[in-house]
Order: structure tokens, then C-alpha cells, then sequence
């Protein structure tokens, strides 16, 4: 239901992608910049210019400047996917950045990155402040991503370097992060900008941000796993079967397979169970046939009795 109602109101996407973008805004804007912990991307050489300008240009501004260009140039190579998601994508979280810094006219009274709380997470708990800055990063990024917009930059030089030289985009926007990480520590060490730690520590925290913002982004867009496909190879596979139904009141399946190893038919149970059923369902396998054969994989989503839907 509710996916039928995004589609009949896709302004709906334009709200969360709103969202999305202040999140990920506040993370950069208020918890990163002044940590001189780049996130990667067009983002990051942003805020090596930002460096680099002794704070003078705007680093939302920068994002709008670099993104433009790429953004055209997108369209040229790529087409209409490239569309007035993306613009809007990354012109609204260049925006907020900006915003949330008092950096935009009129709007010099807001500058959150100098309040008592992120100043005393800077001196106290620096740690703490990154994290939030990823979390923030990441849950902005997954909304963005879900709900079909992009934020341009790397994603679109990926998608290009994709297309000419077929390079895997994973591959393209990790070297692309890589190179802006590497850049910026090299710009904070040369011009001495954090006096309270190296450089090449904040260029871990930098991959450290990385890493905890590209999970959250898959967490978004998937979900938490929160149901467990279950096989079960056995000799009792129909022992097995009537205990799952009987208790754990869960339905299975029975295939129909073969073993190669002794070459005999037999059947494989496969059955679908919520996170807290699994120890359950260890325990009853184990109790019916120690020497059964189970393989568990992870499930995003399922659409069915007895499970909960998702956006």
C-alpha cells in the first residue's frame, strides 16, 4: 500500500528526499567540516577548498559549483537518468550545508557547528562527534537513494567511468574517495589546520566515516535483516517439517532433490522464520537430527502471512 501511494504521489519523494538531504547535511555541515574529517566524493574536495580558502568560501556553495558541471555533463553521457532528482538532490543539501553554517545571507545567526554541544564533543568526545556526523551522512544518503534521488558527484563520474571504460561503479567511487581523503590530509597537513591531531589520523577517522556511512546507506535502502531462509538436508526431513509446523507454526517446503554423494532422492525442507525463531528451529533440528545439513541466509523483505511489510 504504501509503495502504491509514492507512485500516485511522487511528490511524496521530493518530501523525503528533502529530508534526506537536510540529514545529510547536518552531518557534514555541523559535525564534519570543522572536525577536518572529509567524507569523500565532491563533498570532500569541497572541503578542501573550504581548507584551502582558510574558510572563506562556502563549502555548500563549492558542492553546488563542482556538482554542476558533473551534473551537465551527466546528462550528456548518460541521458535523463540524470534527471531533476539529481538536480534537486544536490542543490538542496548544498543549500542546507550552508544553511545549517549560517553561511547563506540572512541566515549568519543559525551556525549549529558553534553551539555548546558540538564544541564540547570536539574537545571531549571526538570520537562521538564523527560517529554522529556518519550516522547522520548515511541515514541522509540511504533516504536519498531509496526514494530515486542522487546527490550527483561521484555517483556520476562513477556511472560515466562505468559506461567508457567499464569500470565497476563500487570500484570507481572508492578510488574516487580514496584520492579526495588522501588530498584533504594532505592539505590539513601542510597547512597545519589541526594543530590537536596529525593528519593521518584524521584521514582514519575520514575511512572510519566512510565505512559506518556505506552501512547505514545499504541499511536504509534494504533494511535490517530480520527474518532467516532456512534449508534443511536430512534424513528426517519430514520429522523435521511436521515439528517447524507444529512448533514454531511456521509453514515449509519440501523440494524435491537429489544428493550426488550417495547418489538418492530425497526431499530438502526450506522454510522462512523471524530472527527470534531461529535459536528455536537450531535447537529443534538438532534434537531430531544432530548430523542434519542446514545453510541460513539472511532475507531483506518478505511479502506474506505471518511477516511485516516494508516502504
Amino acid at each position: 500500500m504504501a509503495k502504491r501511494l509514492f507512485k500516485k504521489y511522487p511528490i511524496l519523494d521530493y518530501i523525503l528526499i528533502s529530508f534526506g538531504s537536510a540529514a545529510m547535511a547536518m552531518g557534514i555541515g555541523v559535525f564534519l567540516v570543522e572536525a577536518r574529517v572529509v567524507p569523500g566524493g565532491v563533498s570532500g574536495l569541497s572541503m578542501a577548498v573550504h581548507y584551502l580558502s582558510n574558510n572563506t568560501i562556502p563549502v555548500g556553495l563549492m558542492i553546488w559549483v563542482f556538482n554542476l558541471p558533473l551534473y551537465l555533463w551527466g546528462l550528456k553521457e548518460l541521458g535523463k537518468q540524470f534527471g531533476i532528482r539529481t538536480f534537486y538532490g544536490f542543490t538542496l543539501s548544498s543549500f542546507f550545508i550552508d544553511f545549517f553554517r549560517g553561511d547563506i545571507p540572512g541566515f549568519s545567526f543559525i551556525r549549529l557547528h558553534e553551539s555548546q554541544t558540538v564544541l564540547d564533543l570536539y574537545k571531549n568526545d571526538f570520537l562521538f562527534l564523527i560517529l554522529i556526523g556518519a550516522v547522520l551522512l548515511g541515514i541522509g544518503l540511504g533516504i536519498i537513494f531509496k526514494f530515486r534521488g542522487t546527490t550527483g558527484g561521484s555517483d556520476i563520474v562513477a556511472a560515466i567511468m562505468q559506461k567508457r571504460l567499464g569500470v565497476k561503479p563500487g570500484q570507481a567511487i572508492m578510488f574516487i574517495d580514496l584520492f579526495v581523503i588522501s588530498l584533504a590530509g594532505i592539505i590539513i597537513q601542510v597547512k597545519d589546520l589541526s594543530p590537536d591531531r596529525p593528519a593521518l589520523s584524521l584521514t582514519l577517522y575520514a575511512l572510519f566515516l566512510l565505512f559506518v556511512s556505506s552501512k547505514l546507506v545499504d541499511v536504509i535502502i534494504d533494511g535490517f535483516d530480520y527474518a532467516r531462509a532456512v534449508y534443511i538436508i536430512s534424513d528426517k526431513a519430514q520429522e523435521i517439517a511436521d515439528s517447524i509446523l507444529t512448533n514454531l507454526s511456521r509453514g515449509a517446503t519440501a523440494l524435491k532433490a537429489r544428493g550426488l554423494y550417495r547418489n538418492i532422492d530425497r526431499e530438502v525442507i526450506f522454510t522462512v522464520i523471524t530472527l527470534k525463531d531461529m535459536s528455536k528451529l537450531t535447537e529443534l533440528i538438532k534434537d531430531i537430527d544432530p548430523d542434519a545439513f542446514v545453510i541460513v541466509n539472511n532475507v531483506h523483505e518478505v511479502l506474506g502471512e505471518g511477516f511485516r511489510r516494508r516502504i
